[in-house]
C-alpha cells in the first residue's frame, strides 16, 4: 500500500494525495508547496502521511517540493487580498467586450504567476480576446473555467435556508448524488421552494437521514397495513420514523399513537380480512 498525505488547497475543497517523501514528519496544520497540473501552489496538510489502499490513489504520485517558508505564506496572503480587485477588474472587462457570462470569483495562486477566473454561462462563449487583454493587464498566466450552479454555490459561499453556512461552502469535498426519491423516503413536501437550494437544484441535506429513513421503513408497517395493537386492530395511516411510532386507526374510529415495538405479532383479524375481500370485488 502506497504512503500518502492529504493536502487540501482551499477550505471544503477537495483533497489531493502526494507522496511524503523526505517529509514523513509532517503533521495536521503544515503548509507545503507541491507541484501541481497548474504549476507550484501552496496547500494546507489535513490527512498526516499514512498507508492507504491502491485503489484510493489514481495516477503517479507526486512529491511534495518543500515546507512553506513564512515568506510564501505572506505572498500568499497578498495576493488573495488582491482576488476581490482582479474580480472587479475583469467583470469591467467582460463588460466592455459584451460577452455573455458571469464572473463570480478570481483566485490567485500563492506566488501571483497565476490567476483562474471562475464564471457561470448558458452557452459556450469565445473568451480567447478577454484572456490576452486580461494577462496584459494582470501580467500572470491568466484561465477561465466555466462552472455550474452547485460549484457557484461552494465558491461564493452563503447561508443556507436552515441559518447555516452552506455544507458545500463548509466542509463538503466534493458533491454527492441527490434525488427527489430521497425527499419521498422522508416524506417532505415536494414543493422545489422547500426541497431546493440557493443554487436551484435539490438540498445536498436530503442525502444525510436517507439511509436511516430507509432503514426504519424497511422494518415499520407500510401506511394502510392492518395491524393489532394492544388496544384492538387497526388500520395505519400514518408513521413518525424519527420516533418510531405509528397512527392507527381502530375500529372503533378512533385515532392512536403507538410504539412499533408494542405491535402484537399474529395473523390478521378475520374482521379485516373481510373487508379487504370485499374490496376487491
Amino acid at each position: 500500500m502506497p504512503e500518502v498525505v492529504g493536502v487540501r488547497f482551499r477550505r471544503a475543497g477537495k483533497i489531493y494525495y502526494f507522496a511524503p517523501t523526505g517529509f514523513e514528519d509532517l503533521k495536521v496544520g503544515d503548509y507545503v508547496v507541491v507541484d501541481t497540473v497548474r504549476g507550484e501552489d501552496i496547500g494546507r496538510v489535513v490527512i498526516a502521511p499514512r498507508q492507504v489502499a491502491d485503489s484510493k490513489v489514481v495516477g503517479q504520485l507526486k512529491n511534495i517540493l518543500r515546507r512553506a517558508e513564512p515568506w510564501d505564506l505572506l505572498q500568499m496572503q497578498h495576493f488573495r487580498n488582491r482576488e476581490r480587485q482582479a474580480l472587479e477588474k475583469c467583470r469591467q472587462k467582460i463588460a466592455e467586450y459584451g460577452l455573455p457570462m458571469k464572473v463570480i470569483k478570481a483566485e490567485y495562486n500563492f506566488n501571483g504567476s497565476r490567476l483562474v477566473f471562475y464564471f457561470t454561462a448558458e452557452k459556450r462563449v469565445d473568451f480567447r480576446k478577454l484572456v490576452k487583454d486580461l494577462a496584459k493587464t494582470f501580467k500572470s498566466r491568466i484561465e477561465l473555467k466555466q462552472v455550474g450552479v452547485r460549484d457557484e454555490a461552494k465558491l461564493i459561499g452563503d447561508l443556507g435556508c436552515c441559518g447555516r453556512p452552506l455544507c458545500c461552502a463548509s466542509f463538503f469535498c466534493e458533491f454527492n448524488p441527490v434525488s427527489i426519491r430521497m425527499a419521498k423516503q422522508q416524506d417532505l413536501p415536494l414543493s422545489p421552494m422547500e426541497i431546493s437550494g440557493i443554487c436551484g437544484r435539490l438540498l445536498c441535506c436530503l442525502a444525510y437521514e436517507n439511509e436511516y429513513y430507509a432503514e426504519v421503513k424497511e422494518r415499520l408497517p407500510k401506511v394502510g397495513d392492518v395491524v393489532v395493537t394492544p388496544h384492538g386492530a387497526g388500520k395505519v395511516t400514518a408513521i413518525n420514523v424519527l420516533k418510531e411510532t405509528l397512527s392507527v386507526e381502530l375500529d372503533s374510529e378512533a385515532t392512536i399513537e403507538i410504539s412499533a415495538k408494542e405491535l402484537k405479532t399474529g395473523k390478521e383479524p378475520t374482521a379485516h380480512r373481510r373487508r379487504r375481500r370485499r374490496r376487491k370485488r
